[in-house]
């Protein structure tokens, strides 16, 4: 076992070893007699590097990385969207990293720069971020500075990755992009001048039409027309991992555009949409890719064999019109988020079922397609009940591989779908 004497001592690597699949919270309860252990860092480690194991397997593989507090471990990104973030960042001569935290991003984005900046002014993690990049193999340099104070004296870089903190003094959440640390919209004007890209790493809380609207308040410095107002937003990425959205990505660059690549991935699934631009605002969206045809006058809701819930990263962007255009799908009502279809589409972004039955919310029609079913998995899209609600009135427990989906349809009546998932 590799050791840095500097940030953990030998006797509390050794202890790390010993107990590193060990209970965290039993650990800490029993203590330890050894005085030169370091307990406290001891269980730092080990716990940051079983959170490493699901979350950075490639990391946990290496012995001697040292892992920061638990709230670091928390906010830092997975190696699943370091690695997409990667692609984002492409290829170039500088990429520079502006709040470089644990290094997750800057480790993955860098990889293919020739020259590599990692900024932090948090000198704790400046030294743990040092360590861990020799280990690793990175050629990089490391600067303990306030991002402002760096930008000042900065060189010019091909990209820049800012993740702002999103807490405020008092530890509590914040979302909008001028509450985090550091205000990236202050600083926007300075990072156009000194970077060719920038790729912003925001809240998924935060609603991306905001954020895009936000920042094309902030004239580009490359526009030559006095008062000049053109939005430099050209990507925007919303980002899942197992059906749950994690990242909101944003990519500004030095060059005036009347419309952004919206993608919304999930696993490495990708759904995109171009959208159209003006003043800053969203007009609406088109696709840039074939639309299949749609035959909307056969597909009756009633009859309807297949059924679809688009995933988590479409939910967020709200991409549904473009969702019918693309495939030969129609939406229960504007409001469900809930698509149907005659023929099973395979390639759908989302979560597919077959339609068993459909039943109102009529005691008989109900009684008919319960039959003797005693559990399902219960949602609800656009209906008067919660979930657990409706539960309770049919009577049902959890779990099982029937899916109930309740929801309203366009005229208002209350409808059950009952379905079995597919794949």
């Amino acid at each position: 076992m590799y050791f840095c004497a500097m940030l953990v001592n030998k006797k509390t690597w050794e202890y790390i070893c010993q107990h590193a699949d060990d209970d965290v919270r039993q650990l800490a309860l029993q203590g330890c007699r050894d005085t030169e252990v370091d307990l406290t860092m001891a269980l730092q480690q080990i716990a940051g590097r079983q959170t490493a194991r699901k979350k950075l397997p490639s990391w946990a593989t290496i012995d001697g990385l040292v892992y920061p507090p638990h709230l670091n471990m928390e906010q830092c990104s997975s190696e699943q969207t370091a690695r997409y973030k990667a692609q984002i960042a492409g290829k170039g001569g500088t990429f520079v990293d502006l709040t470089g935290g644990f290094g997750v991003d800057f480790y993955w984005m860098s990889q293919g720069f020739g020259r590599r900046i990692y900024v932090e002014q948090d000198a704790a993690l400046c030294e743990v971020a040092e360590h861990n990049f020799r280990m690793l193999g990175l050629t990089c340099s490391v600067c303990c500075c306030k991002t402002a104070t760096y930008l000042t004296g900065a060189e010019r870089a091909d990209v820049v990755f800012l993740d702002p903190a999103r807490r405020n003094e008092h530890g509590g959440r914040t979302y909008g992009i001028e509450d985090c640390t550091p205000n990236v919209l202050e600083l926007l004007p300075m990072l156009l001048e000194k970077a060719d890209r920038i790729v912003l790493k925001l809240s998924p809380m935060l609603d991306w039409r905001k954020a895009v609207s936000d920042i094309s308040h902030h004239p580009c410095p490359s526009s030559q027309k006095e008062g000049s107002n053109k939005c430099c937003v050209t990507e925007v990425h919303i980002v899942s991992v197992d059906n749950e959205c994690k990242e909101l990505l944003l990519v500004i660059e030095k060059k005036e555009t009347d419309g952004l690549r919206l993608c919304c991935v999930n696993d490495g699934c990708s759904f995109e949409v171009v959208c159209t631009l003006g003043t800053g605002c969203l007009h609406g969206a088109n696709t840039s890719f074939p639309r299949r045809k749609q035959s909307e006058n056969s597909l009756e809701t009633e009859t309807c064999q297949y059924l679809y819930e688009p995933n988590a990263s479409i939910m967020k962007a709200g991409c549904f019109a473009e969702l019918e255009q693309r495939f030969a799908v129609r939406q229960v009502s504007a409001n469900s988020h809930l698509f149907l279809s005659n023929v099973e589409i395979g390639d759908f972004p989302g979560r597919r079922f077959s339609v068993l039955s459909i039943s109102s919310m009529n005691k008989k029609e109900l009684s008919a397609s319960l039959g003797t079913l005693e559990r399902a998995n219960i949602a609800v899209r656009n209906f008067p009940l919660t979930a657990e609600q409706l539960r309770r009135k049919l009577k049902m427990k959890d779990g099982g591989d029937v899916y109930i989906f309740a929801t309203t349809l366009a005229d208002g009546t209350h409808k059950l779908f009952f379905c079995r998932k597919i794949g």
